[in-house]
């Protein structure tokens, strides 16, 4: 039975470093105290750390991630992220939530607690809108499933899919917070990527973007 990414199993899971990492770790500064909510097996933990040299804390749902994370020796808990974090306010420097804030029920307590605890957020997500997965929609009338990764619509973790429009409008009514950059993860096609450039909402793929106190 495949992995389920409603209660994921991280014990099983290849070491393999995401492409959105690189991008990410361009928004941090050296030495920014950062605190990854989401943190899966620690991956991009590790690699803030020895590449930018960040002093880092998770916190993850997932057991199994967070036992790969402390045998590790990252500093690590158990934890929803979409609830109060047992943080203060402004303790860190920088929250990331790497492509899971569609995967929390409250993804909008998720955003206010990354505001409060530190003074820039990074968050990245796949691009419902698409254009692949609007053509699937418009083609077949079904729920695309080109970025659901091999799962259905009934057995998905992906409960909050959501564009980059989508996220303006949840940022306006967090509020406290503008935009200060956005990257995105090259397709791997040059016409894509070139459409992208114009249609950002259609042709990119994996979202990242800085937001900032205001």
């Amino acid at each position: 039975m495949r992995n389920d990414n409603r209660n994921y199993d991280y014990s099983g899971i290849p070491v393999n470093r995401r492409p959105e990492y690189s991008k990410i770790i361009s928004l941090l500064d050296k030495g920014n105290k950062v605190l990854d909510l989401g943190c899966g097996n620690g991956l991009l933990i590790e690699a803030m750390q020895q590449e930018a040299q960040c002093r880092c804390k998770g916190m993850e749902l997932s057991e199994s991630g967070v036992e790969i994370c402390r045998q590790k020796g990252l500093e690590v808990m158990v934890g929803r992220i979409d609830e109060t974090l047992p943080y203060g306010d402004n303790e860190f420097d920088v929250a990331v939530c790497n492509v899971t804030i569609q995967m929390v029920m409250y993804p909008e307590k998720l955003l206010a607690e990354m505001k409060r605890v530190s003074r820039r957020q990074i968050i990245s997500f796949p691009n419902f809108a698409y254009f692949m997965n609007r053509l699937d929609m418009l083609v077949n009338g079904r729920m695309p499933t080109r970025m659901l990764f091999g799962y259905r619509w009934y057995n998905t973790g992906h409960i909050h899919q959501l564009s980059v429009r989508d996220f303006n409008e949840l940022l306006q009514a967090v509020g406290g917070l503008h935009m200060k950059r956005k990257l995105y993860v090259s397709a791997g096609f040059g016409l894509i990527d070139a459409l992208g450039g114009l249609f950002p909402g259609w042709f990119r793929k994996t979202i990242i973007l800085e937001t900032e106190k205001e």
